[in-house]
C-alpha cells in the first residue's frame, strides 16, 4: 500500500523503554500509524522523541491519554503498571494497544477488561511471538484441515536473558520480573495460537540458579489441550547454549546471529558493579540514551521467531523456521515460504489496521490474553504446589 494513500492510525506511546525501542523500526517504517505523541518519566527520551518523530512530549501519563490527537495508546511501561495504564486510557476514551505480559493477576486482568468494555474501548494485546508470520502460516494449514489434526508441540528457547542489563523489580518474581512473566508470555501464547486457545492444565518446573539473580530463570512445562494434544515448552535463559543456531542462524528479532552474543552479555554482566550501574546501562541503551542508535531501515529477510518449534498433526509434523515452514509428511520433506512481513512486527499492525479500519474484532483481546496470562501464573503455581494445575479462564482463537 503507497505511503501517500494511507490515512495513519495516531498513536501515542506511554513509556519509551526496552519494549518501545524493539518496536521502533515498526512504527518508523510503516505507514498505517504514525507516532504523535509520548511519555515517559526519563526527559532524554522524551526530547529524543520530539526530535526525532515531530509529537509532543507530555508531561504525564494523564496528559498523554487525554490528548485529542492520539487514536491509540501503546502501553509499553513496566509490567506493574500495565493495570493502571489501561484503566486510565479507558477512562480517557482511548484504545490500547498493550505490550505483554497483560498484567501479574488475573484480577487485574478482569479489571483491564471490563474498563475498557465500559469505555466502548478496544484492547489488544502485542507483541507476543504468536504474531510472527510462521506461526500464523502453520495455524492456517492446522484450521483448513491440510495436516490432520494437531497432536503435539515441542517448543525451547536458549536465550541470554537474564544477564542482559535489569533493573531490580525485573529480577523480583513478584513485581513481574524472571522469565516466565516475560518469556512464557510470548512463548505460551504461541503454542496456545497454534493449538486453538483452549488449555485446560499445566504441569511445571521453573529453575533459578543464580543466587545474584534470585527470580526465576529457566521453565519446563507440559500443557495439556482440549481434544487430547499436549504442547512441551522449556526455556533457558542462562546465557550458555543459543537455540538460534538451529534457527538458521537467526536471531529472535528476524537478524543474522552473532554466535558470541551470549558469551558477551556474560562478560559485560560480571563488570557491572551494583544494581544501579545495571539499571543505567539498560536506559542507556534504550531509546533516548547514551548508548542508543537508531537502527537503519532493514530489508526483511526473516521473521522474527522465538527458537525451535515442530508441531506434530495427523499428516505431518511442521517445522516452524524464521522464513517458513518445513513440511514433513509420507510425501518427503518440502519447505512451504511465509509471506515476509514489510517492516519488522507489521503482523501486529495488520492486526491493528483490521480492527480500527476494517471494523474486525480484536483476535489478541484482553480475554485471550487473560487467558495467556493464566497459564504463565500456573507455570508459577504447579512449581509451588508440587501437582498439575487446572485452568478455568480459557478461550478459543477468535474468527
Amino acid at each position: 500500500m503507497p505511503a501517500h494513500s494511507v490515512d495513519p492510525i495516531r498513536i501515542g506511546v506511554l513509556g519509551l523503554g526496552r519494549a518501545f525501542t524493539l518496536m521502533l523500526p515498526t512504527w518508523r517504517d510503516d505507514p498505517r500509524v504514525q507516532l504523535v505523541a509520548a511519555f515517559d518519566p526519563r526527559p532524554q527520551a522524551c526530547l529524543a522523541f520530539s526530535r526525532d518523530f515531530g509529537g509532543t512530549a507530555h508531561t504525564s501519563a494523564q496528559a498523554l491519554c487525554a490528548d485529542p490527537a492520539v487514536q491509540w495508546v501503546y502501553v509499553a511501561t513496566p509490567h506493574g503498571f500495565h493495570a493502571e495504564h489501561v484503566r486510565l486510557a479507558a477512562r480517557c476514551g482511548k484504545h490500547v494497544l498493550l505490550e505483554k505480559p497483560m498484567a501479574l493477576t488475573l484480577e487485574d486482568a478482569d479489571g483491564m477488561i471490563a474498563a475498557c468494555a465500559d469505555a466502548g474501548t478496544h484492547l489488544m494485546v502485542g507483541h507476543s511471538h504468536s504474531f510472527d508470520a510462521p506461526v500464523l502460516q502453520a495455524r492456517q494449514l492446522i484450521a483448513n484441515g491440510q495436516v490432520g489434526a494437531i497432536r503435539m508441540i515441542q517448543a525451547w528457547q536458549y536465550t541470554d536473558f537474564l544477564y542482559r542489563p535489569r533493573r531490580p523489580e525485573e529480577l523480583d518474581t513478584g513485581q513481574g520480573g524472571g522469565v516466565v512473566f516475560s518469556q512464557a508470555a510470548h512463548q505460551v501464547d504461541l503454542v496456545r495460537w497454534l493449538a486453538g486457545g483452549l488449555a485446560t492444565q499445566v504441569r511445571a518446573y521453573t529453575g533459578g540458579w543464580d543466587a545474584h539473580r534470585p527470580t526465576e530463570g529457566a521453565y519446563s512445562a507440559l500443557i495439556a489441550f482440549e481434544g487430547g494434544a499436549w504442547a512441551s515448552l522449556s526455556y533457558n535463559g542462562y546465557g550458555y547454549y543459543d537455540s538460534d543456531v538451529l534457527m538458521d542462524g537467526v536471531g529472535e528479532l528476524g537478524q543474522p546471529k552473532d554466535p558470541l552474543t551470549h558469551a558477551r552479555t556474560r562478560a559485560l554482566h560480571a563488570q557491572r558493579s551494583d544494581e544501579q550501574a545495571e539499571a543505567q546501562a539498560k536506559a542507556e541503551r534504550n531509546f533516548g540514551g547514551a548508548e542508543y542508535r537508531q537502527p537503519p531501515p532493514l530489508p526483511v529477510g526473516a521473521c522474527q521467531h522465538f527458537g525451535p518449534v515442530i508441531v506434530s498433526c495427523d499428516r505431518a509434523d511442521l517445522r516452524l523456521r524464521p522464513t517458513g515452514l518445513d513440511i514433513h509428511d509420507a510425501q518427503g520433506t518440502r519447505f512451504v515460504p511465509a509471506r515476509l512481513p514489510a517492516v519488522p512486527r507489521a503482523e501486529v499492525i495488520d492486526e491493528l489496521w483490521a480492527v480500527e479500519r476494517e471494523g474486525r474484532g480484536v483476535r489478541h483481546d484482553g480475554l485471550w490474553s487473560r487467558a495467556t496470562l493464566e497459564v504463565c501464573l500456573a507455570l508459577l503455581q504447579s512449581q509451588r504446589s508440587g501437582t498439575d494445575v487446572m485452568l478455568r479462564h480459557q478461550v478459543p482463537i477468535r474468527p
